[in-house]
């Protein structure tokens, strides 16, 4: 009982020895190369760690030129929007000087319009009477007449008969007609003027006649044949006089 036990087992252990036997033998799952062909592998390997390290160098060059052309294309992009910029601000600094210049201009014209209006309006008034004043000097040189016309010695004769104080009473009367009128035309700008004795004046003074006088000096006036006036400073009408002319 004891052997048939025990050889039970042996035979069992026998055929799987014998199945194994004929079996082949799996080879490992990962093969662990001989020494020889890993020193083979290693230089390889090697170079091709190189190559892969000369090719990235390259790409690093590239990658800073690119970086440097998209730097130097924003430059020209930020240099073309500054010019553009520079133009327009310098435009513009055109423009308003133009503007300045022509609101001073403006300005000026405007200031020179005012001043000749009021010239104009000044002269206006001032000469406004000048025709007027034209035909009333001569109604003012009929009084200078007819007290002219009057002689000195009945004026002051000592002894006056009725006749001659009447004469008198009017001579005073016209003169002081003459006198209030003159001062009322003096009012608005009407003067007369008595150049005898003044040098001549071609501007204010027309000359009827001349003569030689040892005793006066060259053009001199001597004699007033016509009274002049003037008009707010304007000469209205020349006096007519007679001068010296010694040579």
């Amino acid at each position: 009982m004891l052997r048939q036990t025990l050889s039970t087992p042996s035979r069992a252990i026998g055929s799987s020895l014998r199945l194994a036997a004929q079996r082949p033998v799996a080879r490992p799952q990962f093969y662990r190369a001989p020494l020889a062909a890993t020193r083979s592998v290693a230089p390889i390997a090697l170079q091709r760690a190189r190559w892969y390290s000369s090719e990235a160098e390259p790409s690093k060059d590239a990658d800073v030129k690119d970086a440097s052309k998209a730097e130097e294309s924003a430059k020209s992009e930020t240099d073309s929007v500054e010019s553009t910029l520079r133009k327009q601000l310098e435009a513009k600094d055109v423009e308003a000087r133009d503007w300045k210049d022509k609101f001073l201009r403006s300005v000026a014209d405007f200031r020179n319009l005012q001043e000749r209006t009021a010239r104009d309006m000044k002269a206006a008034r001032d000469f406004a009477i000048q025709k007027f004043a034209k035909d009333l000097v001569d109604s003012v040189d009929n009084f200078d007449r007819a007290l002219a016309m009057v002689p000195e010695d009945k004026l002051k004769a000592e002894e006056q008969t009725e006749q001659l104080r009447d004469l008198v009473n009017l001579y005073e009367g016209l003169r002081m007609t003459e006198s209030i009128l003159l001062e009322t035309l003096k009012k608005h700008g009407l003067e007369r003027f008595d150049p005898h004795g003044e040098k001549f004046n071609p501007n204010e003074h027309e000359a009827t006649f001349m003569t030689p006088m040892a005793d006066k000096d060259e053009n001199t006036v001597i004699h007033t044949q016509q009274k002049g006036f003037r008009l707010n400073g304007r000469i209205l009408r020349p006096a007519k006089v007679g001068v010296v002319k010694n040579k």
